[in-house]
């Protein structure tokens, strides 16, 4: 059994929420520099996103201004203690790295009364058990203005794979220019109401340039970003060639009478960073 201080996974949290906040990862900004936009009008606007990385780079700002909700998935290992409280330690991380490093801070302590909590907590946290004696963190702070955009449908069976692209690339039309695009797409198909929901979260932590371990889902992913990118929706809604830079899909056994497909939109800075402890 190996024993990890509540003290030590706080630090994690804190850096990991700052420097997400600063840096993409590094696949995801290569597909912003070599996005290829033709048009006359978003080709600048690309040029433009490649530049706000640059300076966020440079003067060590976050990338965007909504700094976002912290989502923190956590995989424990088995053989670990963690001494301390570790939900608590998650939380203080989150604001340490808000409030002292001068993040935005947008959580309300209430959806209905409001009043923000000052200190960006409380966190989404995701936590699994899985073998080995390690904790992996991985922090995704989530804006708003690409969330909003999300939807969810709870198809028949009946439904079929172009129904679902359909969907998908439905929901990116509808979403226009609110979510900043060029937009990075997480699929969750499977599972129940929200366990598609999770799945289309994890599916935007995934790494872009990595496909679907099953060639069907790596070529529906393919499939997908065709269809949504035949929209003309364009960088920040301007139209053009590139609407998104990606979509991931994560799948899950289901119901016999069900088919559950969530679609979580992910801004064109879709953040988030992870560390093994």
């Amino acid at each position: 059994m190996r024993e990890i201080k509540a003290e030590r996974i706080a630090e994690a949290v804190a850096r990991l929420c700052v420097e997400a906040n600063r840096v993409l990862p590094e696949s995801l900004e290569s597909r912003i520099r070599n996005a290829g936009e033709t048009s006359p009008v978003s080709g600048p606007v690309m040029e433009d996103l490649c530049s706000n990385l640059d300076a966020a780079r440079e003067l060590a700002l976050p990338i965007c201004q909504d700094t976002g909700m912290a989502v923190v998935f956590a995989e424990i290992g088995q053989d670990v203690h963690i001494d301390g409280g570790f939900t608590e330690a998650v939380n203080e991380g989150v604001r340490r790295g808000y409030v002292d490093g001068l993040l935005r801070c947008s959580v309300v302590a209430d959806p209905i009364r409001r009043g923000n909590t000052g200190d960006n907590t409380p966190a989404i946290l995701h936590v699994s058990l899985v073998p080995g004696d390690k904790i992996k963190l991985t922090v995704a702070p989530k804006g708003f203005g690409s969330e909003n955009m999300s939807r969810l449908k709870m198809f028949t069976p009946a439904a079929g794979r172009e129904d679902i692209i359909r969907f998908v690339a439905d929901t990116v039309m509808e979403a226009g220019g609110n979510p900043c695009p060029p937009v990075v797409l997480g699929v969750g198909i499977g599972g129940d109401f929200e366990l598609c929901a999770k799945l289309a979260k994890e599916a935007l932590c995934r790494d872009v340039s990595i496909r679907n371990e099953d060639p069907y889902y790596a070529e529906l992913e393919q499939d997908m970003l065709d269809a949504v990118n035949r929209t003309g929706v364009g960088p920040q809604g301007f139209g053009g060639d590139v609407t998104a830079l990606a979509v991931n899909i994560e799948a899950y056994p289901t119901h016999i009478a069900g088919l559950p497909v969530a679609v979580n939109v992910g801004c064109h800075v879709t953040r988030h960073k992870s560390v093994t402890i």
